[in-house]
């Protein structure tokens, strides 16, 4: 199809922007008073998540870009020295807000809640002797200062870790005076020590390890002033940089590679807000980082570390309340999996449907003796994995168990290593995947012996197999024995394990090969259904939306009159509602106590009303880059399901959603009326003992 429009860099978002974008709505859970407040804590600390990642992965990249002199723009037209100043300023904006929100508004309301954060100018007596004993016992014997001199240069600090650097005055016992010393801070100690109540006089009272350093530092240096004592943290670029190519053996190598990832660039420098003009500059010249790599903060450099607060408070009025997924209805009376799915698809909405299901699909097989053969794709895996252990003890029993490991998950690279070494151990065959891609498709497949012949089962998925953050994530996922949908599974197994041509599926649409054509075709097709007067109607539900051509098609359906609605939870560099160009397109992001994470597409289809889900988003690395697989929904009771939790419901939704203006900002889609929550909507009509959704007029 024929790009009639004239697009140009105003037409498009900045895919790091976008992120950013995306933490600033996360940063607004903190905010929204709605939200109990433990939980907001919790938002306080999974942004500063967010944003490690982005500067460790993102951020990163840019500096490459820059320091090569990479002068290619984007679809957004910025040069990479345009996008880093642009990304800098307001990720800048974004930290002093999280802040501000932490001291002016969390804090205090804590302490409303007798939650208290003692600072060192508030300790009493039985407090500052408590905390010394502590230091004494617990910090001391672990820590190691180091003095700089030429005989002990700036030390290889860790990447994320807490580490101080101290001023001091005077001389050692070898007559040294360098001035200098650094202390990192044990990765072992919990960055915030819960005081006993008797010593706290309040109900939770908790001190900072850096509170404890900062009033015991005089302590490690004998002799000599301390004139000044400053928290820092330094974040690396983390991405990996071995040549698959060159590799013998991707398991042994990436091990071997890990390592370095603690130690690699700076890309940000956090440091307290008391820490002097020229010890900043010092710090910034070690990690060979500017003025604008510098973040000074109203607080500790390791917000993230506030995470397990909740943990340690038993106050339920300020957390959400507790969520029991149920069981899918099909598998209450029908205790048999596979008896199960052979009387229809099982669809399984998770989390609000409990992910035990797909446990005891994998565990049945697993101890069946009729079941000959389990392959499944792992990308990313909880420690404690109950199917990896089930897939072990299928192997052991001489069952044929083939498992494709992606070594390259970010951030997972190691746990993945560890159970690709325990399943080999067993006997499974244990696969990478291809080289150059990564296998981020989520796929299971069971062949049984039934009737004398061999049925094959298939799990297709929108979510990875990790029974922990099925808890968290929505997902979407689909059990079925349809012949030609085990069939298209198998060859794309055959594919990951073996060599040879791809064949031709009957109903998958697979990345590299047919996926964004296939995305296209559609779009396309509800286009030319528009421009012929018939309804046409596309929507989309994704965690981001990058892709060039497949924006410029959605910019042409627009413009055909395809009425189009986009759910993206993360960045979206498509602008809505601009005219002559998107005035058919709305965005949507939401965000609130799960973290968004489906893909489904619908496409209207002159009222056939064609349904996928995926585990791709719309991106370059999702379409081109990975394997992944876009299966439809061929059930039309799943089908309806998909359309209205999936889908309708969000489009709803009045509470936690997000609207995308034209200009590429969002504003909170809230609405005179009745108040509609999706996931609220959703965890009542799938969850156990769960109070009835409140309603309100505004």
């Amino acid at each position: 199809m024929s790009h009639d429009i004239k697009l140009n860099s105003e037409h498009f978002v900045n895919r790091e922007l976008g992120l950013l974008a995306f933490n600033k709505r996360v940063l607004s859970q903190a905010e929204d008073e709605r939200v109990p407040l433990l939980e907001r804590l919790k938002f306080l600390c999974i942004f500063s998540s967010n944003m490690d990642e982005f500067f460790e992965v993102r951020v990163a990249g840019i500096k490459d870009q820059i320091k090569y002199n990479h002068q290619q723009t984007g679809p957004d037209g910025l040069l990479p020295k345009q996008a880093f100043a642009k990304i800098s300023a307001e990720a800048h904006i974004l930290v002093a807000h999280q802040y501000k929100i932490l001291n002016d508004v969390v804090l205090p309301k804590l302490a409303e809640e007798n939650i208290h954060f003692l600072r060192r100018t508030s300790w009493n007596d039985a407090q500052r002797f408590w905390i010394r004993d502590f230091f004494f016992r617990e910090l001391m014997p672990i820590l190691t200062p180091i003095g700089l001199d030429p005989a002990h240069p700036f030390p290889r600090v860790l990447n994320k870790s807490l580490n101080f650097a101290v001023e001091l005055d005077g001389k050692d016992a070898f007559g040294r005076n360098s001035g200098i010393a650094i202390v990192q801070a044990p990765r072992a100690l919990p960055r915030v020590i819960r005081l006993p109540t008797e010593i706290a006089s309040c109900d939770h009272g908790f001190v900072f390890l850096s509170s404890i350093l900062h009033a015991h530092v005089n302590e490690l240096f004998s002799g000599m002033t301390v004139k000044g004592c400053y928290q820092f943290r330094v974040t690396r670029d983390s991405e990996l940089t071995l040549d698959d190519e060159e590799a013998k053996d991707l398991r042994i190598a990436l091990q071997g590679e890990l390592s370095h990832r603690q130690f690699g660039d700076g890309v940000r420098l956090e440091v307290a807000d008391n820490c002097p003009t020229e010890m900043s500059n010092f710090l910034l010249g070690q990690f060979g980082l500017h003025k604008e790599d510098l973040y000074q903060v109203n607080g500790i450099v390791n917000l993230v570390r506030l995470m397990q607060i909740p943990d340690l408070v038993d106050k339920p009025a300020l957390k959400y309340p507790p969520y029991t997924a149920s069981k899918a209805k099909e598998l209450i009376k029908e205790t048999d999996v596979f008896k199960a799915i052979r009387k229809q698809d099982i669809l399984v909405h998770h989390p609000y449907q409990s992910f035990n299901a797909v446990i005891d699909f994998i565990t049945q097989a697993a101890e069946d003796p009729d079941v000959l053969a389990i392959k499944q794709t792992f990308y990313r895996t909880s420690a404690d994995s109950t199917i990896m252990k089930s897939l072990i003890e299928a192997a052991k029993r001489g069952k044929e168990v083939t498992v494709v490991v992606e070594l390259f998950a970010r951030f997972d690279e190691e746990a993945n290593i560890n159970w690709a070494a325990k399943l080999e151990n067993a006997g499974a065959h244990v696969v990478y995947g291809v080289v150059g891609h990564k296998t981020h498709a989520k796929m299971a497949m069971i062949v049984r012996r039934e009737d004398g012949g061999l049925r094959r089962y298939a799990h297709l998925a929108s979510g990875n197999y990790h029974q922990r953050t099925a808890k968290l994530y929505t997902d979407f996922g689909l059990f079925t024995c349809n012949e030609e949908i085990c069939a298209d599974v198998n060859d794309v197994f055959a594919q990951l394990t073996g060599l040879g041509k791809s064949n031709k599926l009957h109903h998958l649409w697979q990345s590299p090969f047919t996926l964004q054509s296939n995305l296209i075709k559609a779009i396309n097709k509800e286009s030319e259904i528009a421009k012929s007067g018939e309804k046409a109607r596309i929507i989309a539900k994704m965690n981001a939306l990058l892709e060039e051509d497949v924006i410029r098609a959605l910019y042409d359906a627009s413009n055909a009159g395809v009425q189009i609605d986009l759910l993206v939870r993360g960045v979206c560099a498509l602008k809505p509602g601009v005219l002559g160009v998107s005035e058919n397109i709305r965005v949507r992001s939401v965000v609130g106590r799960f973290l968004e994470h489906t893909r489904i597409f619908y496409f209207l289809n002159e009222g056939e009303e064609n349904v996928y889900l995926s585990s791709a988003d719309w991106m370059y690395r999702n379409l081109f880059k990975r394997i992944e697989v876009c299966f439809p929904i061929l059930d039309a009771k799943v089908k309806k399901r998909v359309i209205q939790e999936g889908l309708d419901i969000y489009l709803k939704d009045n509470i936690n959603a997000w609207e995308m203006m034209p200009d590429g900002t969002y504003h909170l889609a809230h609405k005179r009326g009745t108040q509609n929550s999706a996931q609220q909507a959703l965890m009542q009509m799938y969850g156990q003992d769960l109070p009835p959704q409140e309603t309100s007029k505004s």
